[in-house]
């Protein structure tokens, strides 16, 4: 990010940048969307100011910003990471007033003092106490990592032994609810398939909530291990059918689960929810391409993303250091700046958010899930699938990862593979009118009702449950 030095008129109708000090906030309302943007300036000890920008309806906290300029009353905001950027007015000592410009839509926001209360939205589904059902908090351990998860195993009432599913989160640090936008998929889910006589393990991520554990290092393969530790805590469970376990993975959890499908002939099924069935690489290539045309990104500056993101991805998977990574993509990047003729300040917005990037993928995590062809795993998987993909996902196409996921079952010879495209559901398997991540805040429903009955229907009459 870049820093600017304080400046020091002090005049009526001036200001200077120690006058924004602290979070400002607004609402982005447009076509049903509403969310918070909270903007965070702080004062460094060398009299600069350094801005991050959360989005708390989204999850997303810390996002770097760019150059911030006062002059007079006029506040500006670069925002190259999230090519956006906020031209604003400083109307009083509580109020800023102006426009957010993303992606070349522009949004009228005004900007508070402080932090704005959430929205608070209705979330029907959410199951309430009392349950008809037993619910019990456990811990078990990863023996290979030596650290406790902790999760909820949810018990149909009667006697057992029953039949059971673990559930696998996707990216990022989830706890066992999976939550985001105050949606609780996985507890929907669970609910669903415990009224419906099938015991559920769902459980906070390594270093969320109850759960222990280093993510610093980890990859889908260190999830992989969590995923297994459940397995075998259930396995050993006196209530827990151990012919009959199954695991039901979303997003980056539909990876993991044919991972431990493929070494562990104990699994009963899988249920891949979003889940890629190509490389990292091609998955979040054709994300970029999906979500920033439904955002309205031109086609010209939609081929610099890509073109950008190719190139970063190139230098993580073929790297073996973090540091010459790093080293050699800045190289890289600054020749391809050279031969473009910018001026000083473009070629530091452009960089900037080039750096971002740079930093945010240059890791194991990535270098692995960008490297990783999830067909040497799902052709190692002898038990039956179900994979399921909506059809208004822009995080992971249905029509690049579902035809992938069933060739490289059949490949492996099991004919037990289904796959289904669901219209108008997002990642989130909620109906959508776009799929943009923006709507997943606003949409009521949590997970599609016809989804849930698939999904029990299927395990039932996988398993033969009576």
């Amino acid at each position: 990010m870049v820093l600017l030095v304080l400046s020091v008129g002090m005049a009526t109708g001036q200001y200077s940048l120690s006058d924004i000090e602290g979070s400002w906030s607004g609402r982005l309302k447009e076509s049903g969307m509403d969310l918070r943007m909270v903007f965070n300036f702080t004062i460094t000890e060398a009299d600069t100011v350094k801005a991050t920008l959360d989005s708390p309806d989204q999850n997303a906290t810390g996002i770097p910003l760019g150059r911030v300029t006062i002059k007079g009353d006029s506040l500006f905001v670069e925002g190259p990471m999230i090519k956006g950027h906020y031209a604003g007015r400083i109307t009083s000592d509580t109020l800023i007033t102006g426009t957010w410009i993303q992606l070349g839509k522009k949004y009228t926001i005004a900007l508070k003092r402080g932090i704005l209360a959430p929205t608070v939205y209705k979330r029907p589904q959410e199951p309430k106490p009392p349950y008809p059902y037993r619910e019990e908090n456990v811990t078990f351990r990863n023996t290979a990592e030596g650290f406790d998860l902790a999760g909820t195993l949810t018990l149909p009432e009667g006697a057992g032994p029953f039949p059971a599913v673990v559930l696998i989160t996707g990216s990022g640090q989830q706890d066992r609810d999976e939550t985001i936008f105050n949606h609780k998929p996985f507890k929907v889910i669970a609910d669903h398939l415990t009224r419906n006589g099938i015991a559920v393990l769902r459980y906070d991520d390594r270093g969320v909530g109850g759960s222990k554990g280093n993510v610093t290092a980890a990859t889908s393969l260190s999830f992989a291990g969590d995923a297994e530790s459940a397995v075998a805590f259930l396995l050993g469970h006196p209530e827990i059918n151990p012919e009959k376990i199954g695991l039901a993975g979303h997003s980056e959890g539909g990876f993991i689960a044919p991972i431990v499908a493929s070494r562990n002939g104990s699994i009963a099924f899988v249920i891949s929810l979003a889940g890629p069935g190509v490389t990292g690489h091609d998955a979040i290539i054709q994300q970029n391409i999906d979500f920033f045309r439904v955002a309205g990104m031109s086609e010209e500056d939609l081929e610099k993303q890509l073109h950008m993101l190719r190139n970063i991805f190139r230098f993580v998977v073929a790297g073996d250091d973090q540091r010459t990574v790093a080293k050699e993509a800045m190289e890289w990047y600054n020749k391809e700046l050279d031969a473009k003729g910018l001026t000083a300040e473009e070629r530091k917005g452009q960089m900037s958010g080039f750096v971002q990037a740079l930093v945010q993928t240059n890791n194991p995590w990535w270098k692995y899930f960008l490297a990783t062809d999830p067909a040497q795993f799902w052709s190692k998987v002898g038990c039956p699938v179900l994979a399921l993909n909506g059809e208004k996902d822009i995080q992971v196409n249905h029509e690049q990862n579902l035809p992938a996921i069933k060739s490289a079952v059949k490949k492996g010879g099991n004919r037990k593979v289904k796959t289904v495209s669901l219209p108008d559901l997002n990642h989130l398997f909620q109906h959508a009118a776009t799929g943009a991540i923006s709507e997943y805040a606003t949409i009521e429903e949590t997970f599609s009702p016809e989804v849930l009955d698939m999904m029990t229907v299927w395990i039932r009459k996988t398993l033969k449950v009576k």
